[in-house]
């Protein structure tokens, strides 16, 4: 049964208490808006679809976020850049917001404001944290929550990059990377293991030597399986990556570059430096994902490919592999 109590002028709580549910409270500015509420209660509680929202109302956007940040982000691989959209979140307006207040609207508002401020990539990583925090909360957490975001429309992502090292570009970025003011030996090093192995800016700069098993000739690496657990995968090292490997000095702390890199954006912005330097200021870093795995693919079957670039599926093998009309031509007439 229901009881609505008048608290004060425009603020009637309602209780309603049935056997076998949790006592619902909510307080509304009229008593016919309580009574309305009360009967819609009671009668869901009847038929048997009643769903307890209480603590959607009491949990704000921005305090799921950090609980999805404390117990969920630190066991992911991406889990430092996920932890920087986490931040931006919750510094806007949304967080303060209860989540069952919460409408696909509001996140479709969100992506056409913030596609005018960054790229259309950006807003879809923000709100892919969003999609799978809420799929968490409801599959692990209980909470009776759909997942908005899938209602609206996410940012159309422009074709992928294409950038080569063409001509004389890839000794001009190392004579550039020779110069540098700092570090110069570690800033080469990483531009050279980029290309030999593919490996990502992050996970060069938080190289450890630990990760790293020259005898062998592979770098283990974290990963996940097609269940979204984590694990260690190799990457395997062409002998100029041991050689280049080899002639690093080794540090205390056990990084591979020492204290050259304390992070993904140092070693970022040192090659910035050093590509600006050479005139190639179109280059990014992860292009030399692409030049990696553009010079390998010719030479291995692409399932081999897929498990040397850390891929989870071969459709990633034609993203990245950009091969030059010399290529092609080359490879045809090696099997012509």
């Amino acid at each position: 049964m229901a009881s609505i109590v008048k608290r004060g002028d425009y603020q009637y709580q309602v209780t309603v208490r049935r056997k076998g549910f949790r006592n619902q409270y909510k307080t509304f500015e009229s008593e016919q808006e309580a009574k309305d509420w009360a009967h819609i209660i009671e009668s869901e509680m009847v038929r048997g679809v009643f769903t307890d929202r209480s603590e959607l109302e009491r949990t704000t956007l921005g305090e799921l976020l950090t609980r999805y940040e404390n117990e969920v982000t630190p066991d992911k691989v991406g889990a430092r850049q996920e932890r920087s959209r986490i931040k931006y979140w919750k510094a806007h307006p949304l967080a303060a917001r209860s989540l069952a207040s919460l409408r696909a609207v509001d996140f479709s508002q969100y992506r056409q404001a913030r596609e005018q401020e960054v790229g259309p990539n950006t807003v879809r990583l923000e709100l892919a944290v969003i999609s799978a925090m809420f799929n968490h909360a409801r599959k692990d957490w209980s909470m009776p929550m759909e997942n908005l975001i899938k209602g609206i429309r996410t940012p159309k992502i422009p074709p992928g990059r294409e950038r080569r090292l063409v001509g004389d570009e890839e000794q001009r970025l190392l004579l550039a990377a020779g110069k540098a003011r700092a570090n110069p030996l570690q800033l080469m090093a990483a531009i050279l293991l980029a290309i030999e192995t593919g490996l990502r800016e992050g996970r060069l700069a938080g190289l450890r030597w630990e990760q790293v098993d020259l005898h062998k000739g592979v770098i283990w690496v974290k990963t996940k399986d097609e269940q979204h657990k984590q694990k260690l995968a190799p990457v395997p090292l062409t002998l100029k990556a041991v050689e280049i490997l080899k002639g690093l000095p080794r540090n205390i702390g056990g990084k591979v570059f020492g204290t050259a890199f304390p992070t993904t954006l140092a070693l970022g912005s040192a090659f910035r430096r050093a590509r600006d330097r050479a005139g190639l200021n179109d280059l990014t870093f992860h292009d030399l994902r692409h030049e990696a795995a553009s010079r390998i693919a010719p030479k291995l079957p692409m399932a081999i490919l897929a498990k040397v670039m850390t891929w989870k599926t071969l459709q990633m093998a034609m993203r990245y592999y950009n091969p030059t009309p010399k290529e092609l031509v080359d490879a045809m007439r090696a099997v012509a």
